[in-house]
């Protein structure tokens, strides 16, 4: 009797627990798979099929659990769901990102001890399910054990037809198999859509001749979203810094406007919205990212390649083979190994912002008219250490002045254990990049440019909330007024600020290069000319 009620209840924790973090509450408490199956399994006779069929429910319930952990995690992290059909190609990437916050030793030691636990829980389920020997047919368990199987299959199969008689109970296993199996079934009906949207409604390479001759400068943020300006957590300190930037701006004789789009991601896969930039379709997953670039797919390096601008990427967090770079076509790919950079790593961060940018206005932007994609990662989580910003750019150097601060400040493993330490640093993060980008701006910015600075996604829902909207700030920067006239008559407004009210209702990232192309092409350009 005490062994069954200890499998049940041990077997009901493993089945809850996951979605107590998914959706922070402690509900469901009650997992009827769990008081089918213990009971279920005590009276089967003894044999070899018993112990076959032993092994097959642990796979299940392990498979079931580790989805639900998934999914709280994806959320967590995301803001999404899990989708096995799209994300089990990220568990490598957590790998890496576990190596860039805690270094490679104690990522592979952590991975490891997931593994041992694991296989410890699947160990203690099977040892629970199958006793060495079965209860008789007289004993007292297995009587309890008919009457709880009986009791809990009749709640599940009612639970199972929206029948609830028990408040707090679910079929958890069941409703994740099933919403699984759904999220396949549609994912692979939108992937044949998308594939056939990418061959029949192409979106063909346009030159720009509103642009040709300019340094076109597309700057990504990390992390830098809406709530860095909405927010009261936040804001006090990002107001601030664009209203100086402004100021700034504005005595280099640089005019700058400001608007929101909606990002199609949030919390990561920065890559994702990069190319959903630069394609000009809504590229909100793996998947998509690699059917579309698989198929050959234009995006604004041929738009900009046909405007006779040579092409470049600033990629400092690359640090891997990114055979990704070569299916853009991009000219030149500048990833971590190709800067020369002396400075320690911070924790995830290959290099500071401000090298990044010293170092690609130095040796990168060169004389000739230039399209470039430059990926900012300094405020890329954990958020630690917090860099000052340079007045001397000339400081900067190679970046061995940044060796003070390889281990200042308490490491990640210390602020995130407090929620509100995370979020003070995510604010100081963000702060740091967008000044070195604006100050940046001071250099490089001129009539001849069209800087374009903008986030890439919202940080995790972890900072912002769950009901935070999509939208990034962009900022469109350069010394000639005329180019910004555009973005003024979409709604974008003058200055570092964008509007902030119906965040909600931001146009999609995507929209970007379909403006350049509409605004900047031969037919925008021909009616700007026709008297």
């Amino acid at each position: 009797m005490r062994r069954l009620l200890i499998t049940a209840c041990a077997l009901n924790v493993l089945l809850v627990a996951p979605l107590w973090w998914r959706f922070g509450t402690l509900s469901p408490l009650i997992a009827w798979e769990a008081w089918v199956i213990a009971p279920a399994m005590l009276l089967l006779p003894a044999g070899r099929w018993r112990r076959w069929l032993g092994s097959g429910v642990v796979s299940a319930l392990a498979l079931a659990t580790a989805t639900n952990l998934g999914d709280a995690a994806t959320h967590t992290a995301f803001g999404r769901s899990l989708n096995l059909y799209l994300d089990v190609p990220l568990v490598r990437s957590i790998y890496h990102l576990l190596v860039g916050n805690v270094g490679q030793l104690a990522a592979i030691c952590l991975m490891l001890l997931g593994g041992v636990l694991l296989i410890g829980v699947l160990w203690l389920m099977l040892r629970l399910l199958l006793p060495a020997r079965p209860p008789t047919r007289r004993c007292r368990a297995r009587n309890a054990a008919v009457v709880l199987l009986v009791v809990s299959s009749s709640m599940a199969l009612l639970e199972a037809n929206h029948y609830r008689l028990v408040p707090q109970a679910a079929l958890p296993m069941v409703a994740t198999a099933r919403f699984q199996w759904e999220q396949v079934v549609d994912t692979h009906r939108a992937r044949q859509a998308f594939s056939a949207q990418l061959e029949e409604t192409p979106i063909a390479a346009q030159v720009l001749p509103g642009l040709a001759g300019r340094n076109v400068l597309l700057t990504f943020i990390e992390s830098y979203g809406v709530s860095a300006l909405k927010d009261p957590r936040y804001n006090r300190t990002l107001l601030l810094t664009l209203e100086d930037l402004k100021r700034r701006l504005s005595q280099r004789d640089l005019h700058v406007v400001s608007g929101l789009v909606a990002s199609p991601i949030r919390g990561g896969q920065s890559w994702l919205a990069h190319a959903t930039t630069l394609s000009g379709r809504w590229i909100d997953n793996q998947l998509w990212y690699r059917l579309m670039l698989e198929s050959g797919h234009s995006t604004m390096i041929d738009d900009f390649r046909a405007s006779g601008q040579r092409t470049l990427s600033v990629m400092p967090a690359i640090t891997l083979a990114w055979p990704e770079g070569r299916a853009y076509g991009f000219d030149q790919i500048v990833a971590a190994k190709d800067m020369p950079y002396e400075g320690p790593p911070l924790n995830w961060v290959t290099m500071p912002d401000q090298f990044t940018l010293d170092y690609t206005q130095r040796e990168l932007l060169g004389n000739s008219p230039l399209f470039a994609q430059i990926a900012l990662i300094s405020s890329h989580a954990p958020w630690t250490p917090i860099l000052p910003v340079l007045e001397n750019w000339s400081l900067v150097g190679d970046g061995s002045l940044y060796a003070p601060w390889e281990n200042a400040g308490d490491p990640p493993e210390v602020i995130w254990r407090d929620l509100e330490r995370i979020r003070d640093h995510y604010a100081w993060s963000v702060d740091y990049a967008v000044s070195v980008a604006g100050r940046w701006a001071e250099r490089v910015a001129n009539e001849q440019t069209l800087l374009i600075v903008l986030g890439d996604h919202q940080p995790a829902p972890l900072i912002t909330g769950d009901e935070a909207s999509a939208a990034v700030p962009v900022h469109i920067i350069s010394g000639d007024p005329a180019l910004l006239n555009p973005f003024k008559r979409r709604g974008f407004v003058e200055g570092m600020l964008p509007p902030l009210a119906h965040p909600q209702e931001a146009p999609r990232m995507s929209q970007l290069r379909h403006w350049l192309q509409q605004d900047f092409g031969p037919a925008a350009t021909s009616a700007r000319t026709t008297p």
